[in-house]
């Protein structure tokens, strides 16, 4: 057995034991104690949160996969929640096949940069078939194409200090995630679908697409990513806008 996973296995046992016997307390500060704090432990729900995420993050510290499916395991309907935005921006971007439209990417990076949607198109292709879950019950499966976060941050160069990656649209549901499923080789910036490309309902240009994660953390409309080392200063706080409709910043599935 490894190092790593025996020392894993008796964090993920700790938290559970101090939790049944102590209270979630004193297993929230042993959280704490090896840096598993979500941004949003500080809520009403925060020391429950603050035990899931700890717990999952030790659980899948080996970059644990999502199912990936075959092609004829995708889904002949693929709801769309909500539609796309209504800003002028968007709309004379969309009837220009986003020809305007540009990524930027700064914070703790070492070469900040804005990328066109062809730019991203020459970077390596990464496509994967996997399940959008979402919180409100329903799912499907699709055919994602795009660029793999992880080699999107290498071109532009990660700073030690970065611990989350915030992710920006057209629209108001800007969302975050840390540096592990920031890195994980499944999370996708997506611009095609189902070998065409990705329509405006399901967030064209360009959509994160985190398959560990329930639907509302796959944030669609991207216009900026930045990344931080804290998230206190932006938004709300706590790491995402979907805590003002009762979601956890942590979703994993």
């Amino acid at each position: 057995m490894s190092r790593m996973l025996t020392r894993r296995r008796v964090i993920t046992t700790g938290l559970a034991a101090v939790a049944g016997a102590s209270g979630l307390g004193v297993a929230a500060r042993l959280a704490t104690a090896y840096g598993l704090v979500p941004p949003d432990s500080g809520g009403i729900y925060g020391v429950g949160e603050t035990i899931t995420y700890a717990t999952q993050r030790l659980l899948t510290a080996n970059h644990s996969m999502a199912r990936e499916f075959s092609r004829r395991d995708i889904s002949k309907v693929a709801p769309v929640n909500g539609g796309p935005p209504q800003s002028d921006d968007y709309r004379r971007m969309l009837a220009s096949r986003f020809a305007e439209w540009r990524l930027d990417v700064n914070g703790l990076v070492a070469r900040p940069a804005s990328f066109s949607l062809d730019e991203l198109k020459r970077l390596p292709m990464r496509s994967q078939i996997t399940q959008q879950a979402c919180e409100e019950g329903w799912s499907f499966i699709a055919e994602w194409t795009g660029v793999a976060l992880s080699d999107l941050l290498t071109v532009v160069g990660i700073s030690p200090r970065a611990r989350y990656v915030v992710f920006y649209p057209f629209d108001s549901s800007w969302e975050s995630i840390d540096m592990a499923d920031a890195w994980h080789p499944q999370t996708l910036l997506a611009y095609g679908m189902n070998r065409e490309e990705l329509p405006s309902g399901h967030g064209a240009p360009l959509r994160l697409k985190v398959p560990r994660q329930l639907g509302y953390k796959n944030v669609k409309y991207l216009v900026g990513i930045e990344v931080v080392e804290s998230l206190k200063d932006i938004g709300n706080g706590l790491g995402s806008n979907a805590l003002d409709y009762g979601y956890s910043w942590y979703a994993g599935i």
